[in-house]
């Protein structure tokens, strides 16, 4: 039932998606889905803890940075599969084992990883504040393809002046349109930025 629901939020958008829509993916009559789930949240909260079971947990074999680059390229991997799911991963209020399972771990390598526990609070709201974020920019793009991208900055930079806006035609003509750009290449060079200063900070608190 969870994959199925998952598959036409996919498909359709969440806000199509309600029991009588289940009901009828699942060829089954929508009240007897309540055998199931309570209601809708309910049935949100279950879908939002498959999803969290998508994502790689930290491993205990890595060292805390290897650990979490690796657990929020997986993240991003499912936010890019499920899009409809940003903003709804930590609104439920009756999370799930896969949901809880998760932030134990993250917060565990945090730990382990020598951060005190504010700092362990601070650095996972960054981390994933990063993440979250940029999964939403990326899918609200106007483009999907390396060659979607170059005929959308050659469309700009035709009707761009350059006099104008001489940095914005830059960035387009000599970076945007280089050969091999692609904007999903942004992702690890910001997630390092980050995962870089929360060592720094980590580092400074201990010499304190």
């Amino acid at each position: 039932m969870l994959q199925t629901a998952i598959r036409l939020a996919d498909e359709e958008g969440i806000e199509k998606l309600s029991m009588r829509r289940l009901g009828v993916g699942l060829g089954v009559e929508a009240m007897s889905l309540y055998n199931h789930v309570s209601n809708k949240e309910d049935l949100l909260n279950g879908m939002i803890d498959a999803l969290y079971s998508e994502i790689e947990l930290p491993s205990h074999d890595d060292d805390w940075k290897t650990a979490l680059r690796k657990r929020s390229v997986s993240v991003r991997d499912v936010l890019l599969r499920h899009p409809w799911a940003n903003g709804l991963m930590d609104s439920g209020t009756s999370p799930g084992p896969g949901t809880l399972r998760h932030h134990d771990r993250v917060l565990g390598t945090f730990r382990n990883g020598g951060f005190s526990l504010a700092m362990t609070a601070h650095a996972f709201s960054a981390l994933d504040s990063y993440v979250y974020g940029y999964a939403k920019q990326e899918k609200a793009l106007p483009f999907d393809t390396e060659e979607q991208a170059a005929v959308m900055a050659s469309a700009m930079l035709a009707q761009l002046p350059a006099s104008e806006y001489p940095y914005l035609y830059e960035l387009m003509g000599k970076h945007v349109l280089r050969p091999g750009y692609n904007y999903a290449d942004e992702f690890s060079f910001g997630l390092d930025l980050v995962l870089d200063a929360l060592e720094r900070e980590r580092d400074l608190e201990g010499a304190d």
